[in-house]
């Protein structure tokens, strides 16, 4: 195949011989083509404008509709001359993830069932969940960065997927748009984002930080770092680079356990990246003034909620500015249909260990809290919503012996 005349453009895959070329300039000329808009940088729109023949300014006027002014669709965007607007409503789309279903909680969160088609046919279609929660002052969204996971963790209930495939920057980031759009009426203006959903974000670097970017950006989403959160199940790589980026969202490292012998046990991650390994590369991280590294730990009843694993974590995160979000595990699930936390080898904390957990770091120095899950009637666990419509991905059970999981020594 020929090369593209357009070749100093941003490209996407190499196309197929019977394909024409995927770049934005050479997809406009076709207008049976479809650009997807939804995850593009300012730089790619300003391109795909001067392949219009339109000055570049009118991709920056396009990108903030998009992401500033939540505008979906081109007849809205006033800002824009009428056959522009028409030429792009021909030849692109701004396409959001499509809701399969929507479960309204009791404490008003709103979990959502996505359905991702893929992209181009050289996507699997998947099946993602994202979760709107408002509090006092603020909404958080909890959004997926890829369907299904490859990390394994056994008290998870997205390891049964298994990994399906990773998500692209438009389908990351148009999670956070559905939501705040589907709940223009109820928001107020602080959002946090937390990438805390199916997937493990590390893994899917070039992609989630794009979409992060697109979050964090002034001129796009401008949500700020702060309250934006990114966590990972211990990925060194990901997190030494991460530790580069000049723009980054918060950090958070899903701790759980307080021994390499317990954490192997229910994160299969943990051979390939041990504790030493995993909180050298935390001790490295580099920190802004006021920030933590957040250290996320289920509690797993009888497993590790004892205080001698308090105080082992104690002495794990020495020396690290570091804050500790305690997280009951929860069995409960009552959506029909829906898999169970109950159906994996674990049970609840008693509320005495946590507490007692809770004191136990705090007598020792560390900052600690309780983090409860929110909309528990509707199919808390991530995974769990996904798993309805892949019941045999779940049919096999998790096997764990008795021995893994008692807890270690002190």
């Amino acid at each position: 195949m020929a090369a593209c005349w357009c070749a100093e453009l941003p490209h996407g895959p190499m196309p197929e011989q019977t394909a024409g070329c995927l770049c934005p300039v050479c997809l406009c000329q076709d207008l049976g083509a479809h650009i997807d808009l939804v995850g593009k940088s300012a730089d790619e729109l300003r391109a795909l404008m001067a392949a219009f023949g339109e000055p570049a300014y009118r991709g920056t006027q396009l990108y903030k509709s998009i992401y500033a002014g939540r505008r979906f669709d081109f007849a809205a965007m006033s800002d824009l001359p009428a056959p522009l607007r028409e030429r792009l409503a021909a030849a692109a789309r701004i396409a959001l993830p499509e809701v399969s279903r929507r479960y309204v909680s009791a404490d008003g969160s709103v979990r959502y069932l996505l359905s991702l088609a893929g992209a181009k046919g050289d996507s699997a279609p998947a099946r993602v969940e994202t979760v709107f929660m408002p509090s006092e002052g603020r909404q958080t969204i909890c959004i997926s960065t890829q369907a299904g996971c490859a990390v394994d963790c056994k008290f998870c209930l997205t390891a049964q997927l298994g990994l399906i495939r990773n998500l692209t920057a438009g389908e990351i980031v148009g999670q956070v748009l559905l939501a705040l759009e589907d709940q223009r009426d109820r928001l107020v203006p602080r959002t946090n984002i937390v990438l805390m959903g199916q997937g493990e974000p590390l893994l899917n670097f070039e992609p989630v930080m794009a979409a992060v970017r697109l979050m964090l950006d002034d001129n796009g989403m401008a949500i700020a770092p702060r309250h934006v959160t990114l966590s990972t199940s211990g990925i060194v790589p990901g997190i030494e680079r991460l530790s580069r980026e000049k723009i980054r969202p918060k950090l958070a490292i899903s701790l759980n356990a307080s021994s390499d012998e317990q954490r192997d046990a229910i994160m299969p991650i943990n051979r390939k990246y041990p504790l030493k390994t995993l909180l050298d590369a935390c001790r490295e991280y580099t920190l802004g003034n006021r920030e933590y590294i957040t250290f996320e730990y289920v509690l797993l009843g009888g497993f590790n909620d004892a205080p001698e694993d308090a105080r082992r974590v104690v002495r794990l995160l020495s020396g690290l500015r570091a804050k500790v979000n305690l997280i009951p595990w929860n069995p409960g699930a009552p959506v029909k249909g829906a898999a169970r936390e109950s159906d994996l080898p674990f049970r609840a904390p008693d509320p005495a260990r946590i507490d007692e957990f809770r004191r136990t770091l705090m007598d020792k120095g560390q900052l600690a809290m309780v983090r409860y899950s929110r909309g528990q009637d509707i199919a808390a666990a991530c995974g769990q919503l996904a798993l309805i419509e892949s019941p045999a991905s779940f049919s096999a059970p998790v096997s764990i012996s008795p021995t893994s999981l008692a807890p270690p020594p002190a």
